[in-house]
């Protein structure tokens, strides 16, 4: 059973997660069909940033699994043998 911290924290990283798909979501899917010139858009960044900030935020994530991968077989690497 997990405790009420663990369960917190698991409720906080879904909600998180629900706030960032629906600003997303509506950034990229809702936006374009409101005219420019609506109050709606000072909320949102610039249309260039919507693929710049997900390939960044994709290129971190293979870097730290990169490294992660790096760092388990460089520790569960085994000495090699001296021959006499």
């Amino acid at each position: 059973m997990a405790t009420a911290t663990d369960q917190v924290v698991g409720f906080g990283l879904v909600a998180f997660s629900l706030v960032l798909f629906v600003y997303y979501t509506l950034w990229i899917i809702v936006l374009p069909f409101i005219d420019s010139d609506h109050g709606i858009h000072r909320y949102f960044l610039p249309r260039e940033y919507a693929v710049i900030i997900p390939v960044v935020a994709g290129l971190l994530l293979l870097l730290f699994i990169g490294i992660f991968v790096m760092v388990v077989m460089w520790k569960s690497r085994k000495p090699a043998k001296k021959s006499d």
